[in-house]
C-alpha cells in the first residue's frame, strides 16, 4: 500500500511539473528608465581680444572766455565714426577690460555774437572738433551672452577755435566716463550701444583771437553703436 501511495504521489508531481512548464511565464519586471540629464548650453566666454567699428553722434557745448571776451555756453554737434581695439578678461560673472578707440568727427558750433565783449570786434566764434580719441578701463557684469558695463578714462582730440576767418587748432586732453550694453549674437561677434561723456578742457583761441588770451571749452556727449569680432 505504502509502495502506491508513493508511486501516486510521484506521478502527481511530474504531472505538475509538466502542467506549470506548459504555463504561459510571467514576464520580467520593468527596467528603470534612464535618468534624464538635460543638456545644458555653455556660458558665453566674453575674455580674449577683440576689433570693432563704432559709429555715432556727439552733441554737447562750448564756451570762449577771457581777453574781454565771453560768450557763454553755445552747442556744438556732428556725427562720429572710427575704430575700436580692446581685450576682456572673465572671472565668474565679471568682466575686467580695456579699450581704445580713435574716431574721425564732424562735430562744430557757433555763436553769431561771440565778440560783442570784445572793443571793435563783431562777428561769430567757432569750436570744432576732426578727431576724438579715448583710452579707459571696463568693468562689467556678464548675464551670459549680454554685457552690463561702466568705463572710465582718458580722452584727447583736436580743439578748433575760428573767428574771421582764422582758425588756432590744438590737441587736448582731458577725461572720459559713460556705460554701455554690450550683446554677443555668434560665437565671435557682439553689438553695443554706449553712452560717454568727454571733456577735453580748455584750449586756447590764440592767433583766431589776435592771440589774445582766451579760453574755448570743449565738452560733448557721445551716443554710440558698435560691431566688434572677438579672436578665440
Amino acid at each position: 500500500m505504502k509502495r502506491i501511495l508513493i508511486t501516486a504521489a510521484l506521478s502527481i508531481a511530474a504531472i505538475g511539473t509538466a502542467v506549470a512548464a506548459d504555463l504561459p511565464q510571467p514576464a520580467p519586471p520593468p527596467q528603470a528608465a534612464a535618468a534624464y540629464i538635460p543638456t545644458v548650453a555653455p556660458v558665453y566666454n566674453w575674455g580674449g581680444i577683440y576689433l570693432g567699428i563704432n559709429g555715432g553722434y556727439g552733441f554737447g557745448q562750448s564756451a570762449w572766455t577771457g581777453g574781454g571776451l565771453s560768450t557763454g555756453n553755445f552747442d556744438t554737434s556732428g556725427f562720429l565714426v572710427g575704430g575700436t581695439l580692446g581685450a576682456n578678461f572673465q572671472s565668474d560673472a565679471f568682466v575686467f577690460g580695456v579699450e581704445t578707440d580713435l574716431d574721425y568727427t564732424g562735430i562744430t558750433g557757433s555763436i553769431a555774437s561771440a565778440c560783442q565783449g570784445a572793443p571793435g570786434v563783431l562777428g561769430p566764434c567757432q569750436t570744432s572738433n576732426d578727431w576724438l580719441g579715448t583710452v579707459r578701463g571696463r568693468v562689467g557684469y556678464a548675464a551670459d551672452r549680454v554685457l552690463f558695463y561702466g568705463t572710465a578714462g582718458g580722452a584727447y582730440g583736436d580743439v578748433k577755435a575760428t573767428a574771421f576767418g582764422v582758425t588756432n587748432s590744438q590737441t587736448e586732453f582731458g577725461w572720459t566716463a559713460g556705460a554701455g550694453i554690450e550683446a554677443a549674437f555668434a560665437d565671435n561677434w557682439t553689438a553695443r550701444i554706449e553712452y560717454l561723456y568727454v571733456d577735453l578742457g580748455n584750449a586756447s583761441c590764440g592767433s583766431a583771437c589776435g592771440g589774445a588770451p582766451v579760453s574755448v571749452s570743449f565738452t560733448q556727449s557721445l551716443v554710440r553703436a558698435g560691431v566688434d569680432f572677438k579672436f578665440r
